[in-house]
């Protein structure tokens, strides 16, 4: 197993993670993800801040970093922290403990970075996502009710989302 950065040849299994990750969204009844811009994940990918795992010679798993996301955290971001976002695993590799070694990966990550902290936020309140995080050492700060979602993706507007944090 290896965590390394996607490049542009990686977009259409990054698409085709999130198309699963929207279809499993569906089953379970909760907040679906809009269809992501390819531009933007474009960008993400030339600023090297989208990652994928790969298992066996093959993506297992996707995720990008930023490093302000005033939208959802507002004052508490100061430059101290990664956010994860859109992590997409593919549903042959569930159950692999992807999201422990993410979370190992990013620690290591935001230190060479200079971060005290990572953070992270799904929208609503998701039990069974609060337990998940948790349970891979995230603490669960509560819900947050969204104001200020004109940059974020449509799933967010006029949203609560439950944020997560975990120092470094």
């Amino acid at each position: 197993m290896e965590i390394i950065n996607c490049n542009l040849s990686d977009l259409d299994v990054i698409f085709d993670l999130y198309n699963q990750a929207i279809a499993y969204q569906k089953i379970k009844n909760c907040a679906v993800w809009p269809l992501f811009n390819k531009l933007d994940v474009q960008t993400a990918i030339n600023e090297q801040r989208q990652f994928k795992i790969i298992v066996k010679n093959q993506i297992a798993c996707v995720f990008t970093y930023t490093f302000t996301d005033k939208s959802i955290w507002g004052n508490k971001d100061k430059n101290d922290a990664i956010y994860i976002h859109k992590i997409a695993t593919d549903s042959n590799f569930k159950g692999q403990n992807l999201v422990g070694e993410l979370v190992s990966f990013s620690k290591k990550y935001a230190r060479k970075k200079a971060k005290s902290f990572l953070r992270m936020d799904t929208v609503g309140e998701n039990k069974g996502l609060i337990n998940y995080y948790t349970k891979h050492g995230f603490t669960y700060l509560g819900v947050v009710k969204l104001h200020n979602f004109s940059d974020l993706p449509a799933h967010y507007h006029h949203a609560e989302v439950s944020v997560f944090e975990m120092p470094i």
